[in-house]
């Protein structure tokens, strides 16, 4: 089982809780943050090695934190996979173009979650 770390991003508490179970169900730790701005600080204090980032936060969005970490050198390289329950037509694309690594659309499919989260957290 991986032992790899993955900051869950996510203002909905039962989001937040269905991802934590099942990651840490599938051996992953898990470190969480409700705010873009706790994000960041989790990024830097706890080097994950993944983000799972909802878009739509309180205070400064996903694709914000997204652009405030790769700005960073500790953190620029932390694979990031945008979450977004407003999916729409070229959203992939947008959020791609943008530098994160992958997009999930809501409700996600516990399935595609744990095979982009395996994809990305066993590259290293």
């Amino acid at each position: 089982m991986s032992r790899a770390r993955v900051l869950i991003v996510e203002d909905n508490e039962k989001n937040m809780k269905l991802f934590r179970d099942v990651l840490q169900a599938t051996g992953y730790s898990t470190v969480e943050a409700t705010t873009g701005e706790e994000a960041m600080e989790l990024a830097r204090s706890h080097a994950p090695s993944l983000v799972l980032m909802d878009i739509q936060l309180p205070g400064i969005d996903g694709v914000e934190v997204l652009a405030r970490l790769r700005q960073e050198e500790r953190t620029a390289a932390i694979p990031v996979l945008a979450l977004t329950a407003q999916a729409m037509r070229g959203d992939r694309e947008r959020f791609l173009a943008a530098g994160f690594d992958a997009y999930l659309s809501k409700p996600v499919d516990v399935m595609e979650l744990i095979n982009a989260v395996k994809e990305h957290c066993d590259r290293e």
